[in-house]
């Protein structure tokens, strides 16, 4: 389809020739070189525009978009996971007090109902360009004066500097779109695209850290290792590998 190969051909000039804010081709040479109406050159642009490869600036034209973070499932900081990839970290400070968690959240970290967590929320920058917003909660009972004079820059660095060092998490992922407010902070259109993240953090059975994250989909894409399964080892197979051990001592 024609809408196919002007979408390739723009996805290699983007990845291949154009550097980041170059424009494209306008839709008239787009039509002409191809020869296609201008819906078909729209089709072809606009799903690039949805895979965060090309950017339309509204009165200006369609550039080519910053390349998409790779967002790894890891217990690593934001701060070292944007300076792996060469960029700036900065936190903007919107929320950060002791309070009584959401229910579900004292659930989530075995609170009673009396139990007070620190609560942090940021909105989280790489090259001063907004990225994600992040909200924390943390038992106060594990971490007394946490707060004091400040909050920590890092919330991992400060719970490890207290022997309560993250050794494994859970996290749950879903697809979203950002409210009004999320998307006044991350400074994007109501409606665009987020993934949503809950990660419960444990330093080794205790759980330390409850967050919700909000990343803007445009500007990262989920990066997850697989491999093949192990091999099913039923309770027969089992019994009969001891027994053929048995008689290969005797």
């Amino acid at each position: 389809m024609k809408h196919t190969q002007i979408r390739n051909y723009l996805r290699a000039l983007a990845t291949h020739e154009l550097s980041v804010g170059d424009a494209i081709p306008s839709e008239r040479e787009l039509c002409e070189r191809f020869g296609v109406a201008r819906m078909t050159v729209r089709h072809a642009v606009d799903s690039l525009v949805v895979e965060g490869i090309l950017t339309r600036i509204q009165g200006k034209g369609t550039f080519v978009a910053s390349p998409k973070v790779d967002l790894q499932m890891r217990l690593t900081t934001f701060e070292e996971e944007m300076a792996r990839r060469g960029l700036r970290a900065a936190s903007r400070m919107l929320a950060a007090d002791v309070r009584m968690p959401p229910r579900d959240v004292a659930d989530t970290l075995g609170l009673d109902e009396s139990e007070k967590t620190y609560y942090l929320y940021r909105t989280r920058l790489a090259d001063d360009e907004p990225m994600a917003l992040e909200e924390s909660w943390l038992p106060e009972k594990l971490f007394p004066k946490l707060y004091d004079p400040v909050p920590p820059l890092s919330i991992y660095a400060a719970i490890t500097e207290r022997g309560l060092a993250p050794d494994w998490g859970e996290d749950n992922i879903d697809a979203d779109e950002a409210s009004a407010e999320e998307a006044d902070y991350l400074g994007i259109k109501p409606g665009r695209a987020l993934l949503r993240v809950a990660r419960r953090t444990f330093a080794g059975s205790i759980a330390t850290v409850y967050s919700r994250s909000v990343y803007r989909a445009d500007r990262y894409t989920l990066w997850v290792p697989v491999m093949a399964p192990y091999p099913t080892v039923k309770t027969a197979d089992i019994a009969t590998r001891q027994k053929d051990r048995t008689q290969a001592h005797r």
